[in-house]
């Protein structure tokens, strides 16, 4: 019987394990298909408070990683198959064999939903992306699209017109389902030239291995056009990675799991972290936060146990 177990190795699982580990829970930490989540992407991260000149992502998961070692968490490989709570037991079946704990803390992140083309996965964080936020800024003066027509969308391209030349919002349709008031105000931005009834059938890179353009096509006509921009921002939307979870705890109508009051979910002993219900901010220090909450209301709540 595990005092703590917690799902997840990004932000919010790291740092939920440093808190458990130092509240001497020896917590087992499960690193799931994509160990350091989606920060591991990133190349470099320049607004996680403490790094003045940035640090790159998969640096940094790699320090947090050592930090929770060194107060005693324990790391095993593996996905969480199932999910079961059995008269105040949590289970978990990882990899064919189920693990009980008292706590559970579920921090399995969110994964981006990408288009699925040839060389994407060589290409993410080298003109690449689904995070203006985290990546905007590298790209100064220079020409960039967004792939979407939703809120989201438009609120990367809006936030990108800070830095971009030009901002190409590139939709399939011939009008934004975003909300009105999103809409109009990505489409009065000077920097902003939405491009109607497009596709994006290929990602074309420099002898670098680096973002040169887009292959356009327009879906009325099938004619394609090069675009030169030097990235891409993805913005089609996340999945919240709960499959596991579906059924048993508070899920909203995105998907995400849905805490009952901070981190605790709707049965005891299980809180939520990070990304996998956070689908406002999906920052890391925001993930790191909640991974923080989560960790000392577990403490707290096997205390009261």
């Amino acid at each position: 019987m595990e005092q703590v177990i917690i799902v997840g190795t990004g932000c919010a699982g790291l740092t939920a394990a440093i808190y458990t580990a130092r509240a001497n829970l020896s917590p087992l930490v499960l690193e799931g298909s994509q160990p350091g989540g989606q920060l591991t992407t990133t190349t470099e991260v320049e607004n996680f408070p403490g790094f003045p000149e940035g640090i790159d992502g998969s640096e940094l998961i790699m320090r947090m990683h050592k930090q929770a070692e060194r107060f005693g968490a324990r790391f095993v490989y593996g996905s969480v198959d199932e999910f079961e709570h059995r008269e105040g037991i949590n289970c978990v079946k990882v990899d064919g064999k189920w693990l009980e704990t008292k706590a559970l803390i579920i921090a399995s992140g969110a994964s981006a939903r990408w288009l699925g083309l040839p060389g994407e996965k060589e290409l993410v964080g080298h003109g690449l992306t689904s995070c203006a936020t985290c990546d905007g800024a590298f790209y100064k003066n220079v020409p960039v699209c967004v792939v979407g027509g939703g809120d989201s969308a438009c609120e990367e391209a809006l936030f990108l017109t800070r830095f971009a030349s030009e901002v190409y919002l590139i939709h399939r349709r011939d009008s934004l389902r975003a909300s009105k008031i999103m809409a109009d105000r990505a489409l009065a931005h000077p920097k902003i030239k939405p491009l109607w009834n497009s596709a994006v059938v290929e990602y074309v890179a420099d002898s670098e291995k680096k973002m040169r353009a887009v292959l356009l096509q327009d879906l009325t006509s099938n004619a394609t056009r090069e675009l030169e921009v030097k990235c891409v921002f993805v913005a089609i939307g996340h999945n919240a990675n709960t499959g596991p979870f579906a059924g048993k705890l508070d899920i909203d109508n995105k998907g995400y799991l849905s805490p009952k009051q901070g981190t605790e979910m709707n049965l005891p002993g299980v809180f939520a972290a990070g990304d996998v219900a956070d689908q406002v901010y999906r920052q890391a220090v925001t993930a790191a936060g909640l991974g923080c909450a989560a960790a000392i209301s577990a403490e707290r709540w096997l205390a009261e146990q």
